[in-house]
């Protein structure tokens, strides 16, 4: 399974998120795949570029917990001084994305940044 975690600037597109999410995916040796899940923070879980991308995809947003994402944060790859400072996460997109792709997903490189979009990229079950 592929699993994509999402940040991003208020008021971001959904054409915007897709095509961070299409970039992520190129990025760690994916092209061509489309992610099973899409994750969030609580943050931005009433974003309306996020909830129109996950429809796109055929796919729910899942919105995880802050105190969810705070336990798996000692498993992001990447310190982000913005997210530190706004969340006290170290990697927000990398955060929701190990906490809603399960226990055991694992992150295939740092997160993609381009247009206001932070992407991570993990797998977990089969793909793994």
């Amino acid at each position: 399974m592929i699993a994509a975690g999402i940040g991003c600037r208020k008021g971001t597109s959904a054409e915007t998120v897709l095509a961070v999410i299409d970039e992520a995916l190129a990025a760690c040796g994916h092209a061509g795949s489309r992610p099973q899940i899409l994750a969030t923070g609580e943050l931005k879980a009433e974003e309306d570029g996020l909830l129109e991308a996950a429809k796109r995809l055929g796919v729910d947003l899942i919105v995880v917990s802050d105190m969810d994402m705070e336990d798996v944060s000692p498993r992001t790859l990447t310190l982000s001084p913005h997210s530190m400072a706004h969340v006290g996460i170290p990697s927000f997109c990398e955060a929701a994305v190990l906490a809603a792709a399960g226990t055991n997903a694992r992150l295939v490189g740092p997160r993609h940044v381009a247009q206001g979009v932070t992407c991570a990229i993990a797998i977990s079950g089969e793909a793994a």
